[in-house]
């Protein structure tokens, strides 16, 4: 994605939706202090700094995407806030975390731009501890594709929100 329409984009989600909203399914989906989240496509960080402040300084954030633009913006705003526990990754896929390390995986508004689905689901899958949640959201990639998709990659749907919360098989 070009530097410009990503930065539309950052603008975008600053505009759609308030920042508390994402506090709010943070919350409900249980993240907590202590917890590794990796947030999957972080983009500008809407999510990434919220449960950053939300797992505390003994949790630990891992902000992954593809975009060099993303981790930079994700790295300046860490550093304007403070959040020492904020790890920016940036890759298509592989995220080199250990197995079954992490708690809670977001994978907000990404997945329709990914080529490699399934390496991707993949990877989550092999990082999520045996009873971690991936959180889902998207406006585009969603129904019966979705559920057939993470379903072949051994995820099953556990609950809906205003986000589709799924768990390993």
């Amino acid at each position: 994605m070009p530097n410009l329409w990503f930065r539309l984009m950052a603008l975008e989600y600053r505009t759609r939706k308030k920042p508390r909203s994402a506090v709010d399914d943070l919350r409900s989906a249980g993240v907590a202090k202590g917890m590794r989240v990796l947030d999957f496509g972080c983009g500008p960080g809407r999510f990434t700094l919220p449960a950053a402040e939300m797992v505390g300084e003994g949790g630990r954030v891992y902000a992954v995407d593809v975009h060099p633009l993303a981790i930079r913006m994700v790295e300046k705003a860490t550093r304007t806030e403070g959040l020492a526990n904020v790890r920016t990754i940036q890759s298509s896929c592989a995220t080199g975390l250990d197995a079954e390390t992490i708690d809670v995986a977001l994978l907000f508004d990404a997945l329709h731009d990914v080529v490699d689905k399934e390496s991707v689901l993949g990877e989550i899958r092999r990082v999520l501890k045996p009873k971690g949640v991936l959180l889902y959201k998207d406006h585009t990639l969603n129904g019966m594709r979705l559920v057939e998709l993470m379903r072949a990659n051994d995820f099953r749907l556990a609950s809906e929100a205003s986000f589709l919360s799924f768990m390993k098989c």
